[in-house]
């Protein structure tokens, strides 16, 4: 069995990140200037990425769907997948209206709007406007068949895998040299990303430098509370909720952690779930689960299982009450939640989507002034990452879940048989 640490502890990819987002802190505190210009550090690491990760999920599900053949367990998986994502992050929003009820963190604060709280509220409701549930609904087709992979938008190319999958299965034979040549391109894409990977560290540096650098730390002051709460909340959630539905499909969460704390720590430093998208993929599938189940439930969950940003919209949302002075009863906050159901969806793991999220959902909500949003905006880049970090859990979580329904029996004591390496070592799934 391979030792967990074969390696010199300097050349663990995760350990770099970790090493490269404390001297993007110190970096960022020091020179504010520096850390803010170093910005397209971090915005190019995202964006080598996301040119992949299309691709990707395009070859594994299409190949995936096509190889097992059987189009009823296709059904019998989305079917779990949506009810198993609806159930949890029903259950994200609910912890989250209950811990900010308890504690109260914008009791203390006297919001009053300053001179430019009103434009920075409209140019949000603005953006907020276009995530209506039938717009999001119409952009899950897209305008071309490679339109989908130029927006990146993740849906789309599922519904494209799905489509083109189906099509192959119907040729049977014919369709067998396709498929090959998808399974090729596989390889190619997962050998490019290991190259990509290496980098994550510059990337991760330039992120937490320009955070650090663009907003400082004084900016916590009184939202402290409310960044302590919402981090706590996420880990009854990972700890509690995940924890326990693991536990009952036999696996361990905190050997689940560990195979994914590579990803993680990514997450991390870059505040984006997108980057770690396809090494997750790759270590569920490296767990047990079948690339099938990994194909739909991954790329399906980034628009519908986003428990991080749950979390974060129903303790947002009545934090602002509580910071204006507007008493919500609570009829209106299961109202407000009911409401965050449907706004959440398609909300992808990418920086300021849960911000737009919750402009979305407050515009719906007349009592609490838009203006407060503002209040809000400084500190969001670092509530990003505790969105994106338990995003990517929950997300990885289910799959395993999913696939222990389907009777694949993952295992999640496969930890230490994971190299860190792993994307690198082999080509594809």
């Amino acid at each position: 069995m391979p030792q967990p640490f074969a390696k010199p502890w300097y050349r663990i990819l995760y350990v770099q990140v970790l090493c490269a987002v404390a001297v993007g802190v110190f970096v960022g505190a020091l020179w504010p200037d520096l850390g803010k210009s170093l910005q397209p550090l971090g915005d190019g690491f995202i964006k080598l990425v996301k040119m992949l990760i299309a691709p990707i999920i395009f070859c594994t599900v299409v190949h995936g769907i096509a190889t097992m053949g059987d189009l009823k367990k296709i059904g019998r998986v989305g079917i779990k997948a949506i009810v198993y994502f609806e159930v949890v992050s029903t259950l994200a929003l609910l912890i989250g209206l209950v811990v900010v009820n308890l504690l109260q963190p914008g009791q203390g604060i006297a919001y009053e709007p300053a001179r430019g709280d009103a434009e920075t509220a409209l140019k949000f409701a603005n953006q907020a406007k276009t995530h209506s549930t039938v717009a999001f609904l119409l952009n899950i087709i897209p305008d071309t068949f490679f339109g989908a992979f130029v927006s990146g938008n993740l849906l789309q190319v599922l519904l494209l895998a799905v489509l083109t999958a189906f099509a192959l299965v119907s040729l049977q034979e014919r369709g067998k040299p396709v498929l090959q040549g998808l399974e090729r391109m596989s390889e190619a894409f997962f050998s490019l990303m290991a190259i990509v990977v290496q980098v994550a560290p510059i990337g991760a540096f330039g992120a937490m430098a320009f955070t650090v650098g663009a907003f400082g730390f004084s900016i916590l002051g009184d939202l402290l509370f409310l960044m302590v709460a919402f981090y706590c909340t996420a880990a009854i959630f990972i700890f509690g909720v995940l924890g326990l539905i693991l536990k009952l499909c036999g696996m361990s969460l905190v050997n689940y952690l560990l195979a994914i704390r590579e990803e993680i720590f990514l997450v991390l430093g870059t505040s984006s779930s997108e980057t770690a998208l396809p090494g997750l993929m790759k270590k569920l599938q490296t767990m047990g689960c079948s690339r099938a189940t990994v194909g739909l439930v991954i790329p399906t969950g980034y628009s519908f299982n986003l428990d991080g940003t749950n979390i974060y919209l129903t303790m947002a949302i009545v934090f602002l009450a509580q910071a204006t002075r507007t008493p919500l009863g609570w009829l209106e906050q299961i109202g407000i939640l009911f409401l965050a159901m449907l706004t959440s969806k398609g909300a992808s793991g990418v920086t300021g989507a849960g911000f737009i999220t919750l402009a979305a959902t407050l515009q719906a909500v007349p009592s609490i002034p838009m203006e407060s949003l503002a209040l809000l905006l400084g500190i969001d880049r670092f509530m990003s990452e505790g969105r994106a970090i338990t995003n990517l859990i929950g997300n990885g979580a289910a799959t395993l879940v999913i696939s222990h329904w389907e009777g694949e029996h993952p295992q999640t004591q496969r930890v230490f048989s994971i190299p860190d390496d792993s994307i690198s070592r082999e080509g594809g799934p």
